[in-house]
């Protein structure tokens, strides 16, 4: 008879549990019914154009409202998942602990959600806690050994906007209760909902990890350390859901820092950030700029970085770059071989070697990038010039002091600055560059490859040279993003704030201008009321002074913080979170820690999977250059994602990548399975995998050459199918996994053995494995 009474105490509990959630849903479709009003109204105010405030305050509000909204939408699926009864010396919701095995305490009841919510009176009374609260943290710390004074945790399973589950924990009360057959209360709640959560089908977005976060990633979420935190972990681990409900955690915690700065997420590729786009939103958080390396440079695109051979990248990503990249800047600051003749007024002036060179080492020993210090050499040529003309035309015949006055000599060097000829000459030997214009120049001549690396061989050199001929300012890869960035330095392109800081000194003389005009107009009126008399009419400086003049002629912004930055190459992050660390070349990781001055950053990624020819092999070689020590690491254990049958051949390729790298522990025995097919059975191999997937997702991965044949077999099938060589699947997950020829993946470069293994790892439920030859691991 235990059957029936247990179903209807569920039963029951899910309809107490649908009357909660219908009240919030209500309160949440209210609050959204305002702020959709208030937008309406904000969109229809028309301010005046010559009120500049009025129109950036209308707009920021319009952003603001539009976050509010999208905050509330993207809640109100899985608006909650669960709820604790916890000690409290002063519960805001008490409740008495009289269910089965309860002790009789009065408890506070709190509900863990997606967002807050508190009653709309003067009281404030929460009714729906943040999951980032510091009192909705037991809710994952909580086991029966340490139960941080939680009696009963309950999950709640939703789908859309109607509750399907619940399951209870008793975790402390009364000790001689044992759990049983009794509602769902009992110890195994917690991994139910994994279990629940790793098997569901996957699609082409990654979902959030809110309501199954577990001990050792809620510390990690909640890492206090206000330096460098590396989170590496295997396969499978949860590395990617702690970075983003880590950076949801951080905006929540350090709202009022992060809103004025922002936040940077890398990835490893598009497709991974398509992958995460959703789970930020789910989270209540949308203010993030979301950008892989190629793209964190504005108005920069990049192809992928399989347009580079192994050697290039390799090469570009080394540290050699900083040197070749300076000599490269140096060589447009050139001296001429002969006399550059000008004729001034009838006077033949000579622009002489010496004369340049001595300009250019002055511009040099300003220690200021190129284009900043190009001033300097401007500076000094142009009085190298105007003495060189006094000379000649102020000498004395009769041997005495030159007839020139210092004014005259003043003069002349002004004439020389307006003469075209002179300042085209003067510009080519030191010209305003850009650093495409650099990088171009670059990689489309032997002689300017060998003039900036010459110190190094002929290997390096060749992989600098393009000799396809395709070289254009606009056409780069992402192993170049981090070059470009570095010539900016070089170059000394300004960002927006430098630009700002320049629209400030103009303002500031606009200002001045005004007044002077105001002024002008005070004395007028002086003049015309000169009887002694007051005067009745009012006049422009008795309704606005000289900041509001100057006002109507200031162009604004209305850009929200994260627009700013993604605009601006030289923004300082509040924080950087960079998925796949382990992929970033030296020059890379300092493109990367430009953007983040305070080292405030949180590094995910695992050295085993490392693809990239000039990606990390240790963290302390990675980051030494930048924090010294100074960063602190944490380790994922638990992998939830692969099957132990899958994780078995992980665990074989590992041990040939690293021996001694610790395996994570498997949440489960078994998926779909793991088989194998030869290559002529492809198309039944890919079939039969979508098959089990259902409505998941699969994966087909390979060298690029196999991927072609795959295209008329995806063709007809029905199911949600991705096609990608291994860099492409960085980072994601699928159901099934169809691994095309892993020795091919294995002997294609020399990080080989770890595409391989960061292959076989993708699959949550099958691995299918289609090969004529010996499987790698198995050599």
């Amino acid at each position: 008879m235990e059957g029936p009474r247990v179903v209807e105490t569920v039963t029951a509990q899910i309809a107490d549990e649908q009357a909660r959630l219908d009240d919030l849903l209500t309160m949440v479709d209210a609050v959204r019914h305002r702020l959709e009003t208030r937008a309406r109204a904000v969109q229809r105010h028309r301010a005046d154009v010559d009120q500049p405030q009025a129109l950036l305050e209308r707009d920021r509000e319009t952003y603001e409202l539009e976050q509010r909204l999208t905050e509330y939408s993207a809640a109100e699926i899985g608006l909650f998942f669960g709820r604790i009864d916890v000690e409290d010396d002063d519960p805001e919701n008490p409740v008495p602990d009289d269910g089965p095995g309860g002790d009789g305490a009065v408890l506070d009841r709190r509900y863990i959600g997606r967002i807050g919510l508190h009653t709309p009176d003067d009281e404030m009374r929460t009714l729906l806690m943040d999951w980032r609260a510091p009192m909705a943290r037991p809710f994952y710390l909580a086991t029966t050994l340490h139960p941080e004074g939680v009696h009963v945790r309950r999950h709640i399973r939703t789908r859309g906007r109607r509750v399907t589950d619940v399951a209870d924990e008793r975790l402390s009360g009364d000790a001689d209760y044992t759990a049983g057959a009794d509602g769902g209360e009992g110890s195994v709640a917690q991994e139910g909902a994994l279990l629940y959560a790793v098997n569901r089908a996957r699609s082409r977005h990654m979902s959030d990890i809110v309501d199954t976060i577990v001990a050792e990633q809620d510390r990690i979420i909640r890492e206090e350390h206000r330096g460098v935190t590396v989170v590496q972990g295997g396969p499978g681990t949860g590395k990617t859901a702690v970075a983003l409900h880590r950076t949801a955690y951080l905006l929540y915690t350090w709202r009022e820092q992060l809103a004025k700065t922002g936040v940077l997420i890398i990835g490893p590729n598009r497709r991974f950030l398509d992958y995460i786009s959703q789970v930020l939103p789910s989270l209540g958080e949308t203010g993030v700029v979301l950008a892989t390396p190629g793209t964190l440079l504005p108005g920069v695109t990049t192809r992928p970085i399989g347009a580079e051979s192994l050697v290039a990248q390799e090469v570009k990503g080394s540290l050699e770059m900083l040197e070749i990249l300076a000599n490269a800047v140096k060589d447009h600051q050139t001296v001429p071989e002969e006399p550059v003749e000008f004729l001034i007024d009838g006077v033949t002036l000579e622009l002489t070697p010496a004369m340049v060179r001595a300009a250019r080492t002055r511009a040099r020993r300003s220690r200021r990038p190129h284009n900043q210090a190009r001033d300097r050499f401007l500076s000094h040529a142009l009085d190298l010039l105007a003495e060189a003309l006094a000379t000649s035309i102020g000498t004395d015949p009769l041997g005495g002091e030159n007839l020139l006055s210092a004014a005259d000599r003043v003069q002349l060097r002004d004439d020389l600055a307006e003469e075209s000829a002179v300042t085209t000459a003067l510009d080519g030997f030191w010209p305003e560059l850009t650093a495409e214009e650099v990088l171009a120049g670059l990689y489309g001549s032997r002689s300017a490859v060998d003039s900036a690396a010459g110190d190094y061989d002929d290997l390096t050199r060749d992989a600098l040279l393009r000799t396809d001929g395709t070289v254009r300012p606009d056409d780069w890869t992402e192993v170049d993003a981090p070059l470009l960035d570095e010539l900016a330095e070089l170059l000394g392109i300004v960002g927006i704030e430098e630009a700002e800081d320049d629209e400030r000194r103009k303002w500031q003389a606009k200002v001045e201008e005004a007044q002077e005009a105001l002024d002008i107009l005070t004395g007028s009126a002086a003049q015309d009321l000169d009887d002694g008399t007051d005067a009745e009419i009012l006049m422009a400086y008795d309704v606005i002074d000289a900041e509001q003049l100057a006002e109507r002629q200031r162009v604004r912004t209305s850009l929200s913080t994260a627009e700013r930055a993604a605009a601006d190459r030289t923004w300082a992050f509040g924080h950087v979170i960079v998925d796949e660390a382990q992929e970033l070349s030296a020059m890379a990781w300092r493109m990367v820690f430009r953007r983040s001055p305070n080292r405030w950053m949180t590094l995910v990624g695992d050295p085993a999977q490392t693809g990239s020819p000039a990606g990390v092999e240790d963290w302390t070689t990675a980051l030494s250059p930048f924090v010294r020590d100074r960063w602190k690491l944490h380790e994922l254990t638990v992998n939830y994602r692969t099957p132990a049958d899958i994780s078995a051949i992980a665990d074989r390729i590992l041990a040939r990548i690293d021996p001694a790298q610790q395996t994570p522990s498997c949440l489960r025995e078994t998926g779909t399975g793991v088989r194998e097919f030869p290559l002529a059975d492809l198309r039944r191999a890919v079939t039969e995998a979508a098959g089990r997937a259902g409505e998941g997702l699969v994966g087909v991965i390979g060298v690029p050459d196999r991927l072609a044949a795959v295209a008329g077999i995806t063709d007809d099938l029905a199911a949600d199918i991705v096609v990608s060589d291994v860099t492409g699947a960085k980072g994601l997950e699928f159901d099934e996994v169809v691994l095309i020829e892993p020795a091919e993946i294995a002997a294609a470069s020399p990080q080989g053995l770890n595409d391989t293994y960061v292959a076989v790892t993708r699959a949550t439920q099958g691995l299918t494995l289609v090969h004529d030859r010996s499987l790698p691991w198995e050599d």
